[in-house]
């Protein structure tokens, strides 16, 4: 009888427990643009591993893996710029700024219905 009372606390607890989050999440178009660069490094990433096990077997098909490899490293650079790019935009559009008395608190100030 000791026994089940010592296995019945365990049987109820559950398997996981939700910790909050440290940062706060990203927003969603800044996010997409991540997801987006992530894959496309990794694809640039294969393709010059690719690239390269062709040059090392001396085959005629190295030469077109290097052109596409040097076209998804301009791509993936790309991919990196738009998400700097668009986070910065979001950060503008919706007055994340560190700075109290920033502009972008103004402009909402101003916005806002004034009731007499």
């Amino acid at each position: 009888m000791d026994q089940d009372r010592d296995i019945r606390p365990y049987a109820r607890r559950p398997l996981w427990v939700e910790e909050p989050a440290k940062r706060p999440r990203m927003p969603d178009p800044v996010r997409d643009s991540a997801v987006r660069a992530v894959l496309v490094i990794a694809v640039t990433l294969v393709q010059a591993m690719v690239a390269a096990l062709f040059t090392l077997v001396g085959s005629w098909l190295a030469l077109p893996a290097l052109l596409c490899t040097v076209a998804s490293v301009v791509a993936a650079t790309w991919a990196v710029l738009d998400v700097w790019v668009t986070r910065q935009v979001w950060r503008q559009r919706h007055g994340v700024v560190s700075v109290p008395s920033s502009s972008a608190r103004e402009m909402r100030r101003a916005r806002r219905p004034r009731f007499p």
